[in-house]
């Protein structure tokens, strides 16, 4: 048969009450394209790039070697370009790649120029533009098919690729002392030595990996048999803040409870990071490698509180069609968070009661109780003694999960904490929105200490992405937070001998942020204060400030702002 007689017909040969199907006489297989890619996706994410080239470019050796031997048997060749053709068009009826006719008789001997690599457009949909030449296997075919042809040993490098931006894919023989110097590792005959070595450095970048994880999972082993741990590393988490004492002290709290098993109730105003003071106890917990569920029982309905804690049973009321697992057995081995566990109803409250000290659920529509090994932590922001008092909460259920308290001062009481938090969530909001962003200006650091936050954590963690939402340069400035923050004199600032402010102290102070917050506008900072602006030139002079704002609409003076 000559090359100008190939008809794909001619090399099919099927038989499909057997699964087979025969191509050049070898079995052979259809494979989609896309699950060709993404397998070579997976191993180069899995055993590494150097690797997945080793193994795919031996595969494609073995492919050419084994299509050469068919070729062999079933042509005779009119000449040398006529047997390799005769090799290429099989890769294009395979539907590999379609190979150029040489453009002159200067082309060397292996010189191959092909169009639709189908390796090349598999590396682009999986990873984009590469930065090298990246077809392996087709390198590996040409090399395999060339030596079983020429019984000798062909070596062939791709030096062009439509992957890394060429026009076409080229390959170019070489010689085996150029594989090694060569600007990627090779990509055709494969010495078996080489294919060990690369599978030697995956394996022990796996046994690293797993001897990692054995490390981790023995911890909690060693805390529960009695050991101390080691102390957590998140305990010291920018995004709790423990620059003040109150704080401090707070977290050297966490640190020795959170190793045993007691139920802890957590206290605190809305929005003060209850639950990240949760999630650390469990993270330094010998439950850290269970699960962590946190439920809000204020945002679910009476109704279906019941269903979401303990779980139900098919059919046991109209719309449960399938069994379902509580809250409570989801976190089994782990620890459970109750958030606002003051909106649960009375009648819940005493299933409530039963399911902490009898360790066991029902789940509803059954019979029979389920063991669970749960740490119970529950948080509220209202005051459960004086629900207790009112008849709101359950008096043994209190006393049951109050078996130890932590209670997070509000922001406002941690003024050492106010600059690092809002530094911290400055930094996640600006990497998160994708915008450069260094930090606070002064202006803008003095405005946050002198306000209140009635919000807390919550407040200053929004009003920092506002901030850098709107920050026009490197660092957030006054004008870029919210109004309440720009306007704020905090009600409680010491005055300077450390002792409550006077009331003349107040008002200064309030006289001028107001007019610093007008940009030094006298007559706008007159009619905000509802003041003459008489009054408003004699309190400035009062205050040694007058000589800066002689020009009703000048701007705030640089030479007052150093006095201050």
């Amino acid at each position: 048969m000559l090359v100008s007689h190939l008809r794909h017909q001619e090399f099919l040969d099927l038989e499909p009450e057997r699964g087979t199907l025969r191509f050049a006489g070898e079995r052979a297989l259809i494979l989609d394209a896309v699950a060709i890619g993404q397998l070579r996706k997976s191993l180069i994410e899995t055993i590494g790039r150097d690797t997945a080239r080793t193994l795919l470019t031996q595969f494609g050796f073995a492919h050419g070697w084994r299509r050469a031997g068919a070729v062999q048997r079933a042509f005779k060749w009119e000449s040398e370009d006529q047997r390799n053709l005769t090799s290429f068009s099989l890769s294009a009826l395979e539907g590999l790649f379609y190979v150029q006719p040489k453009p002159n008789a200067d082309a060397a001997p292996g010189e191959v120029t092909l169009l639709g690599s189908y390796e090349a457009e598999q590396h682009l949909l999986h990873f984009g533009l590469a930065d090298e030449p990246v077809c392996w296997t087709i390198a590996g075919i040409i090399s395999g098919h060339l030596s079983r042809i020429s019984g000798m040993d062909v070596h062939i490098l791709e030096d062009r690729c439509t992957a890394h931006g060429a026009d076409t894919c080229h390959f170019v023989p070489c010689a085996p002392e150029q594989l090694n110097a060569a600007p990627y590792p090779a990509q055709g005959s494969v010495e078996p030595s080489r294919i060990r070595r690369c599978l030697n450095a995956s394996a022990h970048q796996i046994v690293e990996a797993l001897k990692a994880v054995e490390r981790k999972l023995k911890e909690p082993c060693a805390q529960r048999n009695g050991r101390s741990p080691a102390p957590h590393p998140q305990l010291e988490s920018p995004r709790i803040g423990a620059q003040s004492d109150a704080m401090q002290r707070l977290l050297k709290l966490v640190h020795r409870v959170a190793v045993t098993d007691s139920t802890i109730l957590i206290t605190g105003e809305s929005g003060v990071g209850k639950e990240r003071i949760a999630r650390l106890i469990h993270d330094a917990s010998p439950r850290a490698e269970g699960p962590y569920i946190a439920v809000n029982c204020g945002a679910i309905s009476e109704s279906l509180l019941e269903s979401e804690l303990f779980g139900h049973a098919s059919g046991s009321f109209t719309g449960a069609t399938h069994g379902r697992v509580g809250l409570f057995e989801a976190a089994n081995h782990g620890t459970l968070l109750l958030d606002e566990i003051s909106e649960i109803p009375l009648e819940m409250q005493v299933k409530l009661l039963r399911v902490i000290q009898e360790r066991e659920v029902r789940r509803v529509g059954e019979n029979h109780n389920r063991h669970i090994d749960v740490r119970i932590l529950a948080a509220t922001n209202g005051d459960l003694a004086r629900e207790v008092a009112c008849g709101n909460f359950r008096r043994d259920l209190y006393y049951r999960l109050n078996v130890v308290d932590l209670h997070m001062p509000p922001l406002r009481d941690r003024q050492a904490d106010i600059l690092p938090l809002a530094q911290h969530l400055l930094a996640c909001a600006a990497q998160r929105l994708n915008r450069d962003i260094k930090g606070l200006a002064p202006d803008a650091a003095d405005r946050l200490l002198n306000y209140g936050w009635p919000g807390n954590v919550r407040e200053l963690e929004n009003a920092m992405e506002r901030a850098a939402v709107f920050a026009a340069g490197p660092r957030v400035q006054c004008e870029d937070l919210p109004a309440e923050i720009r306007s704020a004199i905090h009600p409680m600032a010491r005055n300077v001998d450390g002792g409550m402010p006077t009331l003349k102290d107040v008002e200064r102070q309030y006289i001028l942020t107001t007019l610093e917050t007008n940009n030094g506008n006298q007559r706008q900072t007159a009619q905000d204060l509802q003041i003459g602006s008489a009054t408003l030139y004699r309190k400035l002079k009062q205050y040694g400030a007058s000589a800066n704002f002689g020009n009703q609409n000048g701007n705030w003076p640089a030479s007052y702002q150093e006095s201050q």
